[in-house]
């Protein structure tokens, strides 16, 4: 096991193709740990470099929703009556605290996502 850090994008890319050579190993075995390893290395080194934002909050209700199989309608009266659902949905108006609290309650959608600023339409 010759494992370094991962610096730049050929250590990554290396890195990657020899995860990929050990994917199937043994559990226990030294590729195994060998494969631990360099999965938390690659971990690292993409959040540093490769870091990905938490998605709207209105597109993390609709995938939520889109999970259970359900659709907006499912939102009235956990977010308010039907226009104020509408209103958040388009992005006319912010989730409040309350609203927030309840989505991750009913929905178990992370509060972090819910609480970042939602993306305004311009209609």
């Amino acid at each position: 096991m010759n494992i370094k850090p991962i610096k730049n994008d050929r250590d990554y890319e290396r890195a990657l193709l020899r995860v990929e050579a050990l994917w199937d190993a043994k559990e226990g075995s030294r590729e195994s740990d060998e494969l631990d390893i360099l999965a938390t290395l690659i971990e690292a080194y993409e959040r540093e470099y490769y870091p990905v934002d938490p998605p709207d909050p209105v597109e993390a209700i609709k995938f939520r929703l889109e999970q259970e199989g359900k659709d907006t309608r499912a939102l009235i009266g956990v977010i308010g009556g039907r226009t104020r659902v509408y209103e958040v949905m388009r992005g006319k108006r912010s989730l409040s605290l309350n609203m927030i609290r309840k989505l991750h309650l009913k929905f178990g959608i992370p509060a972090n996502v819910l609480i970042r600023p939602m993306r305004r339409t311009s209609r």
